[in-house]
């Protein structure tokens, strides 16, 4: 098992495709794995769990993944939860705006789990 067992990422995507392969990804990784299926519940959910980290989705319904970063990001409650977007949108200008919402990386689907594995870690780790 490894030694972010007690690590809790929040994972916040619309699709039931997606919050599968990325719950197996993380699950695999060792790490504890809660959801929310769109922008306004993975605010609450955040504010809540107080998640180690959070993967932000970019297109949903309603909130975005741009404003609920940019809430979170905002929070002093949460303003220091680590946020990874991950995303279809390619554009580098996505990108950048979600660089400048608060995100710490942005991530193009379809992930590898490997890469995203990587990211996590590092991000807890620094």
């Amino acid at each position: 098992m490894a030694d972010n067992s007690q690590d809790t990422v929040l994972i916040v995507d619309d699709s039931p495709t997606e919050m599968h392969v990325l719950r197996g990804i993380l699950q695999k990784g060792g790490y504890r794995v809660i959801t929310a299926v769109d922008g306004e519940s993975g605010v609450a959910q955040a504010e809540h769990s107080k998640p180690d980290l959070i993967l932000m989705d970019v297109v949903m319904p309603g909130l975005n993944g741009f404003q609920a970063t940019r809430q979170l990001s905002r929070n002093p409650e949460t303003s220091e939860i680590p946020i990874i977007m991950v995303t279809t949108k390619a554009q580098e200008t996505d990108r950048a705006w979600g660089l400048r919402q608060g995100a710490r990386e942005y991530v193009v689907k379809p992930v590898g789990a490997g890469e995203l594995l990587k990211k996590i870690k590092s991000i807890l780790n620094a």
